[in-house]
């Protein structure tokens, strides 16, 4: 399946297969981003420039970004899990935690 990433060190939105980590030019940390591939082909060429621009600002980036669960499934994932895996179970008490910080706590789990 195809997914778009944006990569900020090169300031361009790259069409990949797969959920990609690195920017196939530069190397850099890449992020995936929530448009599909057939709405941003969609776009005209005016329409993409202006969603690179948005993608450059780092308080819109965030919003238009996304961390697909299934990535726990790809190749590149059991290799890493291979590679280090996980030998001690983390626990924490979740009473004395902000709504964000059960939040956050919670997503660190369900990886």
């Amino acid at each position: 399946m195809m997914y778009m990433h944006y990569c900020k060190r090169c300031h361009r939105v790259y069409m990949l297969n797969g959920h990609k980590q690195h920017c196939p030019k530069c190397r850099e940390r890449i992020t995936e981003l929530k448009i599909t591939y057939m709405d941003y082909v969609a776009m005209d060429l005016e329409e993409r420039e202006e969603f690179t621009r948005r993608c450059d600002d780092e308080t819109l980036l965030p919003k238009l970004s996304t961390t697909y669960r299934m990535y726990k499934y790809s190749k590149w994932y059991k290799e890493l899990q291979k590679q280090f895996p996980q030998t001690a179970l983390i626990t924490c008490s979740m009473t004395d935690r902000s709504p964000m910080e059960k939040r956050c706590a919670h997503d660190l789990t369900n990886v």
